[in-house]
């Protein structure tokens, strides 16, 4: 025993103890503030075992040292230390469960947020795709709406194709009738025209015969009466 007292100094044995149970306290702040995830606590958790082991190790040595203390009074204040020492690694203890419950319950909060918050990002992907769906599909029938527009359109645009070419026909056709009416009034004018200075003849013949014979009834007309002259 005195052998396991000189490889480990009270003083040494003192400094550990408050050390680990410093780094202990630490710990347990960190794992309190521990936003997750899980795996990062059991890391921590982990760390804390081995403090606690360390701890529990260094405070039991002290206890054997203390029983090997010659003075009573020596022997005394080395177990009522000790004692202190097994009370506030109970109460790390406490608060070591205390930050896991309060780690695990945020992280439980938080796993429920982001799990909320991923069915709210699905469902505003779901509004998004059919949002998306409903916009495709009056796009769909405005385009189904402009093709039957254009194709009212292409019809009627034959249909005044096919007017205009019959208006077209109708025009030729009355100009190859004009035509031959020109032809026809040219020639009804000619005609009239030689009619014209046919009759102008015939009358000039008339008159001249007309005068003919006037001379000649003159002429009996002054033999018989005028057989003198």
């Amino acid at each position: 025993m005195a052998a396991v007292a000189a490889a480990v100094p009270l003083r040494v044995c003192h400094q550990e103890i408050v050390k680990f149970d410093l780094e202990i306290k630490a710990a347990v702040q960190d794992i309190r503030d521990c936003p997750g995830p899980l795996s990062a606590l059991t890391e921590l958790n982990a760390a804390v075992k081995e403090k606690f082991r360390q701890l529990r190790g260094r405070i039991q040595e002290l206890e054997q040292m203390a029983k090997e203390q010659d003075k009573e009074s020596e022997k005394q204040a080395l177990l009522r230390e000790v004692e202190n020492h097994k009370k506030q690694m109970l109460s790390n203890q406490a608060a070591w469960r205390k930050a896991n419950l309060a780690c695990k319950i945020a992280i439980d909060n938080s796993e429920k947020d982001q799990l909320l918050q991923g069915r709210d990002v699905l469902r505003q992907r779901k509004t998004t795709k059919e949002s998306l769906a409903e916009s495709a599909s009056n796009i769909t029938e405005s385009l189904m709406g402009i093709s039957r527009m254009m194709s009212q359109q292409v019809q009627q645009s034959e249909e005044t194709v096919q007017t205009l070419a019959n208006s077209s026909r109708t025009i030729l056709e009355a100009n190859e009738e004009f035509k031959s009416m020109s032809g026809t009034i040219q020639l009804g004018r000619k005609l009239i025209t030689k009619y014209n200075r046919r009759e102008l003849t015939d009358k000039l013949l008339i008159f001249l015969a007309l005068a003919l014979f006037l001379a000649t009834v003159l002429y009996i007309l002054k033999k018989r009466l005028f057989p003198f002259l």
